[in-house]
């Protein structure tokens, strides 16, 4: 059940270089199986456009699942929690 789960979700994560929380939410969503795409700031996105999106003052990383704002690694680690993707 788990796993047709995952396969409906598909993530969206916004990354910069450099950011180790970047790289732990991008290696979860891969341990778990998860559907993922990346977006690179400087590649796919600029930063004005990263802030109209998220909000000034947002940090690295952020996290989208199917179109829902989930946050940054912290916030998509307990997402991925609470539907018992992962254990606690």
């Amino acid at each position: 059940m788990l796993i047709n789960k995952l396969i409906k979700m598909n993530f969206a994560v916004y990354s910069k270089d450099g950011c180790p929380y970047c790289d732990k939410v991008k290696q979860v969503l891969e341990l778990t199986g998860s559907n993922f795409v990346v977006y690179n700031l400087g590649d796919q996105f600029d930063k004005k456009s990263f802030y109209g999106e998220f909000g000034e003052g947002s940090t690295f990383p952020q996290v989208v699942v199917d179109g829902n704002k989930l946050g940054g690694c912290v916030d998509t680690i307990e997402f991925l929690k609470e539907n018992r993707i992962i254990q606690g």
